[in-house]
């Protein structure tokens, strides 16, 4: 059908200057192949080379650690919104490189334990400097100053995205509820964000990612609730009886709610369901909440979580000492050698620090150590990046003798 192909993120878009407009330019390319690759297709191999990324396969979606090797976790999350972005944007007419780029990047900033992490770090932020923690900002951040790659010359430099796919990092809220959704015209300074679901995304590209991150998690969440018997036989009648539409399975309702949409969207409307289809959407997701989000079998994994994170963040916090805080971290190392030295390491990345070898870095310095908050700003950022293995195999070393 291809209805929103005038309205695609493509050269002839009046937005298309300022959508693969980037903070600094990218190096050049030694081997005179510079026009080999779109600029949306160079964001998406920038941020699968990442580390950031590469740390997805061992995140939380929704249950922790499972033994099950057919749970969901982040990175198989971040793979259907891909693919769900994919066929929607294709079929639309729509710039399939550039929903490609912003699905594989836009958990990035997810923390360690999932949205239960994601609370947990932002109460000890909170509490410590006055800010919110919040995936989406954090996977911004990530991007803009964090993730570094290597250059030619051996360098290491931030990934520099375009504007089109930063803005769908940041914009990419999955707890929509809107009836029909369309992008914002303006351009504006991703940082006057202050919360998720805040402003509409700048492309139509974004937009359905942000949709499509929905699509996906949704069925996907009572599918694994059920291999972990978080679900009795009596759950899966009620949901099956109250949306009666589908027989309620992953891909069943994946394929309900893109075929839903694709059919009802169009540029005058923006991306739309039906009003079945959005009544289905919130019966599942009332459902999911009162079942599997808020079922008590998972309080105990939660109060875990507060004791792990708090740990690390006081035992790093406690090394401040001003100028000396580098020092006082290598003299932490004889308690914690893995800790305390891999977090001195990661610091010379991005602080001014004696170990920080000036000619191998390009990208920005980011903190002031000598500043208390900026020092605890560098801890969420460094516990935020972790995965839910190698925070507990922190934790235990800070605890076991």
């Amino acid at each position: 059908m291809k209805k929103f192909e005038e309205v695609a993120m493509v050269k002839k878009n009046e937005k298309w200057k300022t959508a693969i407009k980037r903070e600094k330019d990218l190096y050049l390319h030694v081997y005179g192949l510079s026009t080999m690759r779109t600029d949306f297709d160079r964001d998406y191999t920038r941020i699968v080379n990442s580390n950031a990324y590469k740390r997805l396969k061992h995140k939380t979606q929704v249950f922790f650690a499972p033994e099950n090797d057919h749970i969901c976790t982040r990175i198989e999350h971040i793979n259907l919104v891909e693919s769900v972005s994919y066929t929607i944007a294709n079929y639309l007419g729509l710039n399939t490189e550039l929903t490609r780029a912003i699905s594989v990047a836009h958990d990035l900033g997810h923390s360690p334990f999932g949205h239960q992490g994601e609370k947990i770090l932002s109460a000890i932020s909170e509490r410590e400097y006055g800010e919110t923690f919040w995936h989406e900002k954090n996977g911004l951040h990530f991007v803009d100053d964090l993730e570094l790659l290597t250059d030619f010359e051996n360098k290491k430099r931030n990934l520099s995205l375009t504007y089109a796919v930063r803005d769908g990092i940041i914009s990419h809220c999955g707890e929509i509820d809107e009836a029909c959704l369309k992008p914002r015209r303006e351009a504006m300074d991703l940082a006057e964000y202050t919360k998720p679901n805040e402003f509409a995304p700048y492309t139509w590209e974004a937009c359905v990612v942000k949709i499509a991150d929905k699509i996906s998690y949704i069925g996907r969440d009572i599918e694994d609730a059920k291999s972990m018997k978080l679900l009795t036989d009596e759950d899966i009648q009620q949901i099956n009886h109250a949306i009666q539409k589908i027989d309620l399975n992953h891909t069943n309702l994946i394929n309900y709610l893109t075929v839903n949409l694709c059919k009802n969207s169009s540029p005058e409307k923006g991306l739309c369901f039906s009003k079945e289809a959005l009544e289905m959407m919130k019966i599942v997701k009332d459902f999911n909440y009162q079942k599997i989000y808020r079922n008590e079998k998972i309080s105990p994994s939660v109060r875990y979580f507060k004791i792990v994170m708090n740990e690390i963040f006081y035992t790093l916090r406690n090394e401040f000492n001003g100028k000396y805080t580098i020092y006082h971290l290598k003299k932490l190392a004889r308690y914690y050698p893995k800790l305390a030295s891999e977090f001195v390491s990661w610091l010379a990345n991005y602080a001014q620090t004696e170990d920080r070898i000036e000619n191998a870095y390009q990208n920005k310095i980011i903190y002031n150590l000598e500043d208390s908050k900026d020092y605890c700003r560098a801890i969420i950022d460094y516990i935020s990046g972790m995965t839910d293995l190698y925070i507990i195999e922190i934790y235990n070393e800070i605890v076991r003798f």
